[in-house]
């Protein structure tokens, strides 16, 4: 994803919630309180460099919102960063969830 456009991050972002209640399937959040708050944290990097809330859609939206040639480097590196902690995030939650035996 090192090289993914912010049309990419739209989708990603945008896939997030569903990609979330796949890897949580039925294992009660308790389980998985842990990693879902790193995925919280991760969502607040992102959040920050767009200036909207720390929530998968409105970080897409922002992104989308966002005229190409406003985007630096930086700002680009940290959002596809964030996006790539967040499946790793969501890996996590799958991995635990897993380990429930649910």
């Amino acid at each position: 994803m090192s090289e993914s456009s912010p049309a990419d991050l739209v989708v990603s972002f945008r896939s997030l919630p569903r990609r979330l209640r796949e890897a949580q399937a039925d294992t009660p959040p308790e389980f998985t309180a842990a990693e879902h708050r790193s995925l919280q944290s991760t969502l607040a990097v992102a959040a920050g460099v767009l200036h909207c809330a720390a929530e998968p859609l409105a970080i897409a939206d922002a992104i989308e919102a966002r005229p190409a040639d406003s985007w630096t480097e930086p700002d680009l590196d940290s959002v596809r960063e964030a996006a790539l902690a967040a499946g790793r995030h969501l890996r996590s939650i799958a991995a635990v969830a897993g380990d429930t035996g649910d």
